[in-house]
């Protein structure tokens, strides 16, 4: 993995990035009876990803940045069950729902990357 100067420069952050994005103007499409319920609900867990990758990347341990990436994780999953929700209320269709999930796998599989390395780093 090439130096990084930022979290920024975290492809893996790039991603979530992008995820949170979309997932944000899906959320602008939810009915207004789902402002301050679902679409709240996506747009905190998105935003977590990412908060939490930041911030991660600013701690001094790697062990530290590994546990905020735990927890950027557990806001993937949480993402995927809200997305379940907008698809079983008819909100999203079958093909958006899977293309959503297919870009949170991809977000979850370049995390766990992103963890392997701080643990080799950490262990060396």
């Amino acid at each position: 993995m090439k130096s990084t100067l930022s979290f920024e420069d975290l492809e893996v952050w790039q991603k979530g990035r992008q995820l949170r994005k979309d997932l944000s103007q899906l959320a602008r499409k939810l009915p207004s009876s789902e402002k301050f319920r679902l679409a709240d609900q996506l747009l905190r867990a998105s935003r977590s990803v990412t908060a939490n990758i930041a911030e991660g990347y600013g701690r001094f341990h790697y062990q530290e940045n590994i546990q905020f990436c735990r927890q950027a994780r557990g806001s993937l999953f949480e993402l995927l069950d809200h997305l379940s929700v907008a698809y079983d209320e008819e909100y999203i269709s079958e093909e958006n729902f899977a293309k959503a999930k297919e870009r949170i796998f991809e977000v979850i599989r370049m995390l766990n990357g992103y963890v392997r390395y701080l643990k080799s780093r950490r262990d060396s």
